[in-house]
């Protein structure tokens, strides 16, 4: 069956998703409000707050027929953002939570936000992984290595997107950052506006690590950089479909930041000139990485009502039939984790694996550091907030 036209399955963006669920969200938080007793029947429903992919019908319509419930799911687009909505009080709302790595570890777990998971019923389900997140999996555990934070499932590389048929791969991958902030580049580019992601690639950019404090002078150093990126770029979107797009039609020739899942849909729809690069070399204090990894943690919240399907989610998605949907869920698709398991592994084609770029997948996950919290994250955001204003 011949694939959708690339502007209707781009048609839709997770900030205009984030609009369509409003009403879901207000929905679920005004079901939170009702009595305990109303809650007696929780077992045929549950609530998810995740990132795109966990939303999709192709992953949750099976789960909702074969346990007969009710699913709510509502995307994000910021992991900070969904950690201070659980500290305002959304712990009574969500049921699943899907953000990437660090989180838990770091805050989620540590601020009671999030409940462990079985070890006993969950551990064996890490045979499947690929040899990097084999058991126990430090991201996935917490600091005294006692509790079961969640399950890694989707993973990848960061570091900018370009169209190949404009710059090369490697080219970009040479000069690094600097290619696209140039001057002679200006025009050229879009800005993938993720927050925090913007955040910690202008930092790697001006020669920092963004995973420790910085100095005054480190931040006026990351200032220049970040009011130059966002100076010269064409425009600024959360919307990765458009910046596809834009690189598609020549309007632009590459994204900063961005991932494989960035231009995985593109890919797919027959446009493999366009590419997640990451650059060769970065900061000494990184090691010389310059890309930034991310695996998704997905985790049990700590609501006094709990749905018991959560833990069935958690467990339901790591059937490779299901892994594979999440893997390939409309608008974006990512490797995962359980391709560790060659019955995984037998669900994906030759043009399947090369939408997210496999050939290249593990180089460019060796010139990655890991995702992990950002300690000067305030001052950086208000520094990138006050850049956006400025363009606009």
């Amino acid at each position: 069956m011949k694939r959708r036209n690339l502007l209707q399955s781009f048609s839709q963006s997770r900030r205009a998703f984030l609009r369509d669920t409003v009403s879901i969200s207000a929905g679920i938080a005004a079901a939170s409000m009702m009595p305990r007793g109303a809650w007696a029947a929780r077992e045929r429903e549950m609530n998810i707050y995740c990132w795109e992919g966990y939303n999709s019908d192709k992953v949750l319509d099976p789960f909702r027929k074969e346990f007969d419930c009710t699913v709510k799911a509502q995307g994000l687009i910021s992991d900070p953002e969904a950690v201070n909505q659980l500290r305002a009080g959304d712990t009574k709302v969500w049921d699943v939570i899907n953000l990437n790595n660090a989180w838990g570890r770091r805050q989620l777990y540590p601020e009671n936000l999030i409940k462990p998971l079985d070890k006993a019923k969950f551990e064996p389900l890490w045979d499947m992984m690929i040899p990097e997140f084999k058991w126990p999996y430090h991201w996935a555990m917490s600091d005294d290595g006692n509790s079961l934070l969640g399950m890694i499932q989707r993973y990848g590389p960061s570091g900018m997107l370009v169209n190949t048929d404009k710059v090369s791969a490697a080219t970009l991958a040479d000069e690094g950052y600097d290619l696209m902030l140039q001057d002679d580049y200006k025009g050229k580019y879009a800005v993938l506006m993720y927050d925090d992601w913007v955040i910690m690639h202008v930092v790697i950019a001006a020669g920092f690590s963004p995973f420790r404090e910085m100095t005054d002078d480190e931040i006026a150093k990351y200032e220049v950089v970040m009011r130059k990126l966002i100076n010269n770029a064409a425009f600024l979107s959360d919307d990765m479909n458009a910046i596809a797009l834009g690189m598609i039609n020549g309007s632009i020739e590459g994204s900063f930041p961005g991932s494989v899942y960035s231009v995985s849909a593109a890919r797919y729809d027959g446009n493999p000139n366009l590419r997640c690069v990451v650059p060769n070399k970065g900061p000494e204090e990184m090691g010389g990485k310059a890309g930034v990894c991310w695996m998704e943690l997905t985790s049990l919240v700590n609501n006094p009502q709990l749905s018991p399907r959560a833990e069935d989610f958690i467990e339901y998605c790591f059937r490779p039939e299901t892994a594979k949907n999440v893997s390939f869920a409309e608008g974006t698709y990512n490797p995962v984790g359980q391709m560790g398991d060659p019955k995984v592994m037998a669900l994906f084609n030759t043009e399947e694996l090369d939408a997210f770029q496999y050939d290249t997948l593990a180089a460019d996950m060796a010139k990655c550091a890991d995702f992990d919290i950002i300690p000067s994250y305030t001052k950086l955001h208000e520094i990138f907030s006050a850049a956006v204003r400025e363009k606009a």
